[in-house]
């Protein structure tokens, strides 16, 4: 897309999608101290606060709000995805092409954004983040899965602990009682 313009809202509350290059590696969890770390670093240099956070083996989705007068996600993410890299142990070889650039192959380019718009937008993309472990099979319900902010968000009082559970039908977006 030559002419994709990223939607830069100062202070704004922002989705992202965020996938390895080979989606059959589990890098992200197999290394999930040096990506916590890599994300400490980004925001010692660059504050911005976590709304929800969940790290699959090969993807993650967070939704985060930057500082007022502040639309410079970019940078942010580039020095995440750089520092995690630069951590990890040589494994495998990219492409001729990729390694001519100096590039190791580890995650794919770019990541997927979206601008948050509302309270119910809000809510839709924090389930979608917290259910995610779910969607993807990896567990029973979101408080299982150890990579995630899910807990987080239960001890302030977003969640229910048991929401999302095999047995509760969840509507992105919606809040089950429990």
């Amino acid at each position: 897309m030559p002419n994709y313009r990223r939607n830069r809202v100062p202070g704004g509350t922002f989705f992202f999608t965020v996938n390895l290059y080979d989606r059959t590696r589990d890098l992200l969890t197999r290394h999930i101290q040096a990506l916590r770390d890599s994300v400490q670093l980004a925001r010692q240099r660059a504050p911005f606060h976590i709304d929800a956070w969940v790290v699959l083996p090969d993807h993650m989705h967070c939704m985060w709000t930057l500082p007022p007068g502040d639309a410079q996600f970019p940078a942010r993410w580039q020095r995440i995805k750089a520092t995690f890299s630069a951590s990890l142990p040589a494994e495998g070889t990219p492409s001729p092409a990729l390694a001519k650039r100096g590039y190791r192959g580890i995650w794919q380019r770019g990541y997927w954004e979206h601008t948050i718009r509302d309270e119910r937008d809000y809510n839709v993309h924090m389930d979608y983040i917290h259910f995610n472990p779910v969607k993807h099979g990896l567990v029973a319900g979101p408080a299982d899965w150890p990579y995630s902010t899910f807990r987080r968000s239960v001890a302030r009082g977003v969640y229910p602990l048991g929401w999302g559970g095999a047995d509760v039908s969840i509507e992105a977006g919606e809040r089950a009682e429990g």
